[in-house]
């Protein structure tokens, strides 16, 4: 999605920065392509910075700001906000089923800039809708301190009381009233085992200014410069994404889920990646000679799978496992993440055994240094569907159980952080498939002719199946790791409608 599309409309409307001016085809070996430099340059990278930073916003905040429309002690209104989630995938794959069928073909056949400008249209659209709406929407306040500011006084206070001893009983822990109508307005957590070594920093705090006070009648000067300092409470660890003590190595909270989502982000970006790059070397022909399908318009594939999907599973699997398992959301977060993932797995499988078909088939028809598009192999790209069909219900399965996790998980004021976490993890595993395909054409520039497994624009001579392989075997041990943090994890005591530990994944 653009979300700077004036200013991307703007940089292509310059002559030297529309394809249509320099055409290039980087396959093939005879073309020259000219880089782009210069204020075309600065203003290419004025635009796409753009889009990060309007991204960054637009994606931390809308399914916060959508979830907060239903109210989740009400039970009808938890179910409708379980299935928000699901929609709001929807709509995203509808937006992209656009960018990829309109937005390419008036790019194809008008141009860039006039692609871009109907981006650019689309968006003031979809400003004036939201507008439209401010009377009706419901804007919680979130009392108490601001949280990111009590998160670093968990830390200060754990390293000041590092040294003190945790006490048995958790009344004599530093908290907020459990009253509904006490004056502090902020959310109590109920305690969890799996942080009470977390505990035992801020706990002290507490006991170490009874004790003070406790030996006369009156505190003493130690005593009350304690009662001046500003305590974090016990809910403030709680709900932290990371350990206090920073000595366990298990970590605390959501972090660990949050780090197994990172390698399916990697996974996706290669399948993008490569995916559109063996589609150029097959033959695009759907529906007989009639239409071709433009190799940037893949991924249309996989995001008509989840449109058709997404409803299904919203109104016929939702209902029919939430007779059986009694859960408002059929399966729990982390049983829907850890599905994702297995899936994930075995969509690598099915495109390591897709290109070793395809290779196959280039290397028995003489076609090994055949130019891409221009000379397509007698293989449908139809057969990307196979891969792209998995990784479509995974990527259903596993975007919208970490978007309820991490909603569901935070505590109010750190709700938009949370779903950040979700971006986080994405933007995270593209740099790290970048990394990774450095890594392993370094790994193997010695043992393969091409100087590496992915090395040069020659897909034809590479060895891309053995590296989706790896990506499966890697995918697998991901899934292992996150079994084991899965099954550690407890849910927040408040949602009574998360299943008991042995119902996990």
């Amino acid at each position: 999605m653009n979300y700077t599309p004036g200013t991307t409309a703007a940089n292509n409307a310059s002559p030297q920065a529309r394809p249509e001016a320099t055409p290039c085809n980087i396959f093939d070996p005879t073309a020259h392509c000219h880089r782009i430099e210069g204020g075309d340059a600065a203003l290419l990278f004025s635009a796409l910075y753009l889009v990060a930073i309007g991204s960054a916003g637009i994606k931390a905040s809308l399914p916060v700001h959508c979830a907060d429309q239903f109210d989740d002690t009400d039970p009808k209104e938890a179910v409708q906000m379980s299935s928000f989630f699901n929609w709001l995938l929807l709509s995203l794959c509808v937006g992209g089923a656009i960018s990829l069928t309109l937005l390419v073909w008036v790019q194809n056949n008008k141009g860039w800039d006039k692609g871009f400008a109907v981006s650019t249209g689309s968006m003031f659209l979809a400003f004036v809708v939201f507008l439209v709406g401010v009377p009706w929407y419901r804007i919680p306040v979130v009392g108490g301190k601001n949280a990111l500011l009590e998160i670093g006084q968990v830390y200060v206070a754990a390293f000041r009381n590092r040294k003190l001893i945790l006490p048995g009983n958790p009344e004599e822990l530093y908290e907020i009233s459990r009253m509904k109508g006490s004056a502090e307005a902020e959310e109590f957590v109920p305690h969890r085992d799996q942080f009470r070594s977390d505990l035992m920093y801020l706990s002290c705090v507490y006991q170490t200014c009874t004790q003070v006070s406790g030996q006369s009648g009156n505190p003493s000067t130690n005593g009350s410069s304690c009662r001046r300092r500003r305590q974090p409470t016990a809910a403030s660890v709680e709900v932290l994404p990371g350990d206090a003590s920073g000595a366990r190595e298990d970590g605390a909270g959501m972090l660990p889920i949050f780090g197994c989502a990172i390698f399916m982000s990697t996974c996706l970006a290669q399948l993008q990646t490569f995916s559109i790059q063996q589609g150029t070397t097959m033959d695009t022909r759907i529906l007989a000679d009639h239409v071709k399908l433009p190799p940037a318009t893949l991924p249309i594939i996989p995001i008509s799978f989840m449109i058709i999907i997404i409803p299904l599973y919203d109104r016929v699997f939702v209902p029919f496992a939430r007779r059986i398992t009694g859960h408002r959301t059929g399966i729990t977060y982390l049983q829907r993440i850890g599905v994702g993932l297995v899936l994930s797995c075995l969509s690598m499988a099915t495109a390591a055994l897709v290109e070793t078909k395809r290779k196959k088939v280039a290397e028995s028809h003489g076609m090994l240094d055949a130019i891409p598009v221009l000379q397509p192999l007698p293989i449908s790209c139809l057969w990307l569907s196979l891969q792209y069909f998995i990784f479509g219900i995974a990527d259903m399965f596993t975007y919208v159980g970490l978007l309820e996790f991490f909603y569901s998980q935070a505590p109010t004021p750190l709700k938009s952080v949370s779903i950040s976490f979700l971006w986080c993890s994405m933007s995270v595993g593209y740099f790290l498939s970048t990394i990774l395909v450095q890594v392993v054409n370094a790994a193997t520039k010695n043992n393969t002719r091409s100087g590496g497994w992915l090395h040069g624009n020659n897909i034809n001579r590479n060895h891309l199946n053995l590296f989706y392989w790896l990506l499966c075997v890697l995918s697998f041990l991901n899934f292992l790791n996150y079994l084991f943090w899965a099954n550690w994890y407890k849910y927040r005591p408040q949602d009574k409608d998360d299943p008991s530990e042995d119902e996990k994944a």
